[in-house]
């Protein structure tokens, strides 16, 4: 389940910048990955309210996925039969039907995952790390496909020999990443009508309207506690799909200079930004040790940091000499996304009743992939339209890359700082049975 999970997401999520470039929609990257931020601002929730009392999380999950399937194969349909004279709002709009089903999927899969789990008799924060590796796994396996396959760049040729003359077929629009999504996600609607049940809340207590609908998640922000840690996910949550929407571009612009024209990093920018997925795979692991030494406070702060080392090493890197700091960048990367991302969905597991758990998930999510990816991406279009794409110079826009991967940097500093100071957390160690 993890591994189908994130290769449906990967197939796309850092090649897709590309092939907006490739289609001249580039000045609007951000828009398509601010939709995924602005969907999961409700459709997480509500899934998680519908799974918490009305269908079984396995179930739902799997649904959703059909239906993102079917809209992500209509996009890249679209693109084939559109060309290069793609209409932005027709592509848009079945692009963003598609992950208004799947972002919900990610919450779901947590809940699923933790359910299977506890059923079992075994402890989430020990075991599901494990799992949730074969996530990553996944999401490697299907971006350096689509890498190697060559749907990545929106420039590149396909030779193909068909006669002795030698002729061949230009393949310039990589809309085929979408059919790869399209295909995985069909394939984990199949496979979660296979999982284990999960229960649902089918109490015959009588409940309030306000109970029915699962809105009893959203008093957790009268915890000041709990209410301090959604904000600041969602403030974390800006850096969520920066790299994502604009480091494949970035990476890749490098080939207009004629000094990294020819570099592997330059022309298999995917391959190199899979480093990160990699190193996800490992500090994923490391989660139940650190979690029990530091608790969530120290992890998060361990998070917040990395994000700022992330596009620091960005704006000072290049796929030449300087291509050890985008690997250095890519290993941080498993802290970063990992030490946040998935040791909050284990916090709020296992600070929440049991009744409202799906609820729950689902108001993280809201917060970091929607508030917060929404007003990261939005702000980062804004910072890279500004200083890149309304350049025409090549060295103008290379400068411009470094001036937006600096501000990207300082304003996660900023918010590492602020943490620091407002989040009181009484790490107990003894709490946490590992």
């Amino acid at each position: 389940m993890s591994f189908l999970q994130f290769a449906v997401w990967g197939a796309y999520l850092t090649s897709m910048g590309n092939y907006l470039g490739s289609i001249n929609l580039g000045p609007k990257i951000g828009l398509f990955y601010a939709m995924q931020g602005i969907v999961s601002i409700f459709m997480p929730a509500l899934m998680g309210i519908i799974a918490d009392r009305w269908v079984e999380s396995q179930k739902l999950l799997g649904l959703n996925h059909l239906a993102a399937a079917f809209f992500m194969l209509a996009t890249g349909y679209y693109g084939y039969t559109a060309g290069e004279n793609v209409d932005f709002t027709t592509i848009f709009t079945l692009y963003s039907l598609s992950v208004a089903f799947y972002m919900p999927t990610i919450a779901l899969s947590n809940s699923t995952g933790y359910a299977v789990l506890k059923s079992n008799g075994m402890d989430t924060i020990k075991h599901f790390p494990h799992i949730r590796t074969f996530g990553t796994i996944g999401f490697i396996f299907s971006m350096l496909f689509v890498d190697f396959i060559g749907f990545q760049n929106g420039n590149l040729t396909f030779a193909f020999a068909k006669s002795s003359v030698g002729e061949f077929i230009s393949f310039q629009n990589t809309y085929h990443q979408f059919y790869v999504s399209a295909v995985l996600g069909v394939l984990l609607f199949v496979y979660s009508f296979t999982l284990p049940h999960c229960k649902v809340s089918r109490s015959k207590e009588k409940k309030t309207m306000y109970d029915a609908l699962g809105l009893k998640a959203f008093s957790l922000f009268k915890d000041k506690r709990m209410a301090i840690f959604f904000i600041f996910s969602m403030f974390l949550g800006v850096s969520l799909q920066i790299t994502n929407g604009y480091a494949n571009p970035f990476i890749t612009s490098f080939k207009e200079v004629p000094e990294y024209a020819n570099s592997f990093g330059a022309n298999h920018a995917n391959a190199l930004i899979s480093i990160s997925q990699i190193s996800e795979t490992f500090c994923i692991l490391l989660i139940p040790f650190f979690l029990r030494r530091f608790g969530i406070k120290q992890v998060m702060l361990m998070s917040m940091f990395a994000w700022v080392l992330r596009f620091a090493l960005f704006g000072f890197g290049d796929p030449g000499s300087g291509v050890w700091m985008f690997i250095l960048s890519m290993l941080v990367y498993g802290i970063a996304f990992d030490f946040f991302n998935v040791s909050g969905s284990l916090f709020v597991d296992n600070e929440t009743d049991e009744d409202i758990r799906s609820s729950a998930q689902g108001v993280f999510m809201m917060m970091t992939n929607g508030f917060g990816a929404t007003i990261g991406m939005l702000g980062a279009q804004y910072v890279v339209n500004h200083f890149v794409f309304n350049k025409t110079d090549v060295m103008e826009q290379m400068q411009g890359w470094y001036s937006s991967w600096l501000v990207f940097a300082a304003y996660s500093l900023v918010i590492t700082i602020v943490f620091a100071i407002v989040f009181k957390y009484k790490h107990n160690p003894d709490k946490i049975n590992i």
